[in-house]
Parts: C-alpha cells; sequence; structure tokens
C-alpha cells in the first residue's frame, strides 16, 4: 500500500473524511507521522523477507573504510561474503580490530574480517575490511535494511500492510479516545495480532531462524 492509502485506511476506519494528501490538514499528517510511528515498530519486530537485499561493495586497493551507500543506521547484517575469494567473512569486534591495526603492521591482501565503524555524514553504516584490500574485490553483503519514514504520497510500504494499519488507527483511537465502540486497548490488542499472524507466515520462508540451538 501506499502512504496515502494508509492514511485513507486509518481515516476510514475513524469515520473521518479521505484525503487527497497525506498533509492535506492538521489531522491526516497526524496520522502520518502515526504510519510512520507503527511502520517503525513493526518493521524492528521481526527481519522481514521485504527488507532483505545484497549490497554491494567494491573495493580500492589500499583503503579498508567503505561505507554501505543507502543502508541507514538501522541495518542487520545476515552475511558477508568475498565474492572475489569465494568466502564468507567473519566479523571482529572493535578491540580486536583495533589492535589489528594500530599495534600491528597490518596485511594487505584479501579481506577476511570485517567490523562496523559509525556512520557518513549521510547517515550510512560504515564498515572495515581486514586485511587491507590489495586489489579490487567484491564484497556481498546480505542485509536486512529498514526503511526511512514514508514521505510522498505515493511512497510504497514494503511490509505486510495489515500491522502498520492497525497498529496506526490503536494510537490515533488513543489520542482521540474510542473509535468504533473500541477501547484504544482493545485496537491494540488487535494490531498486536495482525503483527504476531504477519510474522508467522514470514517465519515460514526462514525456518532456521526461529529454531534455537545450543552452542
Amino acid at each position: 500500500m501506499t502512504y496515502l492509502e494508509l492514511v485513507n485506511g486509518v481515516l476510514r476506519r475513524l469515520r473521518e473524511d479521505q484525503v487527497g494528501s497525506v498533509n492535506q490538514n492538521p489531522y491526516s499528517a497526524l496520522i502520518g507521522d502515526l504510519i510512520n510511528d507503527a511502520k517503525r515498530t513493526v518493521e524492528d519486530a521481526w527481519d522481514w523477507s521485504a527488507l532483505r537485499t545484497t549490497l554491494t561493495i567494491s573495493t580500492t586497493t589500499d583503503i579498508f573504510n567503505y561505507v554501505l551507500t543507502g543502508s541507514g543506521n538501522r541495518i542487520k547484517i545476515i552475511d558477508v561474503i568475498n565474492d572475489t575469494s569465494n568466502w564468507f567473512m567473519t566479523y571482529k569486534d572493535t578491540h580486536w580490530m583495533d589492535n589489528a591495526f594500530l599495534n600491528q603492521t597490518p596485511p594487505k591482501s584479501s579481506p577476511t574480517f570485517y567490523n562496523f565503524n559509525g556512520v557518513d555524514t549521510n547517515g550510512d553504516t560504515q564498515v572495515d575490511l581486514y586485511p587491507i584490500p590489495n586489489a579490487a574485490y567484491t564484497i556481498r553483503v546480505n542485509c536486512v535494511q529498514r526503511n526511512p519514514d514514508l514521505v510522498n504520497d505515493g511512497d510504497k510500504l514494503q511490509i505486510p500492510h495489515m500491522p502498520v494499519l492497525h497498529l496506526a488507527l490503536a494510537l490515533a483511537s488513543r489520542e482521540r479516545g474510542e473509535t468504533g465502540g473500541r477501547s484504544a486497548g482493545e485496537m491494540l490488542a488487535f494490531a498486536q495480532n495482525y503483527m504476531s499472524d504477519a510474522i508467522a507466515l514470514d517465519a515460514y520462508k526462514h525456518p532456521e531462524e526461529t529454531i534455537y540451538r545450543a552452542v
């Protein structure tokens, strides 16, 4: 669904007039804010299939720090692959990387390890690679990339829309009182049921992620 369709979906359930634009009036703009609040909550609740993607790094000789362009700061890494050398890369913590770079002379070869190193001026996640690349390598980062807020009327929601719509409705109900004879608490429980069902359906695509294995 689009941003505008979500807003109108909430407005109808509130028995309000639909709008031609999210920012048509102060109340529709408020509903738009609640849609984004609900979207963030639902996005963070599960690693949705619709948010899974692959970002690519093309290394440059002697450069070890790279930006995951477009990643934002709410990314979750699934795995990192050195596609040129055909191996999975391993995460190393900041202490290990600091020791490797600052207390030793880091080697230059095909990258084997990675570590996160803050964000750039655009808010995108940065990673450090070790060893320092000595040539051009293709690094594939499989990840869950959560999206920025919806802004334009035609912006599309990628995750299941029913949990977002009904959670926004519950937030709106709490702001104004009851809606259709149901309390905000009842609406919130209704939204949580939608979220649980959506997660359960999506989890069938990744059953290995719902099984606990003792280390």
